[in-house]
């Protein structure tokens, strides 16, 4: 069911609007531009209904600060609701980013109808985003939605100033198992194992993508590097139990090689450069005789498989 947040100073209004969309809809009411401001943060909303007329912060006010806080991260759209039946009110709402107007009194077709127009667009705005980050082979993120997170989460732990790892890995020898069983049997491979590292970084504070090719890359804030080497010799371990031939000349089974580093980033610290060291640690791995975890830190620490 789609999340609707209505922000309203009356709660006699809010509520009525509420009763009108509760049938189709998970619908929540704040009272106040501060604590809707608050919800808008926290939920995922299809939609959000704003009243202009509030005594804390108008709804202009508050419009401009979830177009600048919320709206840019979640899309959700925003309608206003208002007495203001003028062109020049009209006008400016719609400058700053609301999508559509309900006037009072409501009208309850109207308002389902239009709710209802705007929740079917933000649905297929965001069917259409997410096939453009998501990797049409393994389902998992792709590079482009990495590009994305990496940035803003990079900046988020030098604000909160909390470890940072960046973990790259690939598939060992895929060329040979390529050659060997041929590219349908390589695109399953690179499903299986994208499958497996996806069920184990599924953590809100994880992230993970395929890099491209047999490569994928994983994110994860506040926790240690040890932690993170640890968790990391998991994934090793489940996608070598997978039992997945491979050439026997090469290896029994399908392996990964992971190398990664744990930072905790500062302002001014590059992230391009920390991610050269955890693909330094990846060579390392490969180099070392493949099938292993590789790990550094910012404080000179390493830990290393076999």
């Amino acid at each position: 069911m789609e999340k609707i947040l209505i922000i309203d100073d009356s709660v006699v209004q809010a509520n009525f609007l509420k009763t009108i969309l509760d049938s189709e809809y998970d619908v929540s009411v704040s009272n106040t531009a501060a604590d809707g401001l608050e919800k808008a943060k926290t939920g995922d909303f299809s939609l959000i209904l704003l009243d202009v007329i509030m005594p804390d912060m108008d709804g202009f006010a508050l419009l401009k600060r979830l177009q600048e806080e919320v709206v840019v991260q979640q899309r959700s759209p925003v309608i206003l609701i208002t007495s203001l039946n003028d062109i020049e009110n009209e006008e400016r709402g719609l400058t700053l980013g609301a999508v559509d107007y309900i006037t009072k009194p409501f009208h309850p077709v109207i308002v389902r109808a239009r709710v209802h127009t705007h929740v079917k667009l933000y649905q297929y705005r965001a069917q259409i985003e997410r096939q453009a980050t998501v990797d049409q082979l393994t389902g998992v993120f792709n590079r482009r939605r990495y590009d994305t997170v990496s940035v803003k989460r990079w900046q988020d732990s030098i604000r909160m100033g909390i470890p940072f790892s960046i973990c790259m890995f690939d598939i060992d020898k895929f060329k040979v198992y390529n050659d060997t069983f041929g590219h349908p049997a390589g695109d399953k491979v690179i499903s299986a194992v994208a499958n497996t590292a996806s069920a184990l970084l599924r953590r809100g504070t994880d992230f993970f993508a395929r890099y491209g090719g047999e490569e994928f890359v994983a994110l994860i804030m506040g926790s240690d590097a040890k932690s993170d080497y640890a968790h990391m010799q998991r994934v090793r371990q489940a996608v070598e139990e997978l039992h997945i031939p491979h050439n026997p000349e090469v290896s029994p089974w399908v392996t990964v090689s992971i190398g990664g580093i744990t930072v905790v980033p500062k302002v001014g610290d590059d992230y391009n450069t920390y991610l050269k060291l955890a693909d330094a640690m990846l060579y390392d791995a490969k180099r070392l005789g493949r099938n292993r975890v590789i790990w550094t830190s910012d404080k000179m620490e390493n830990w290393r498989e076999k």
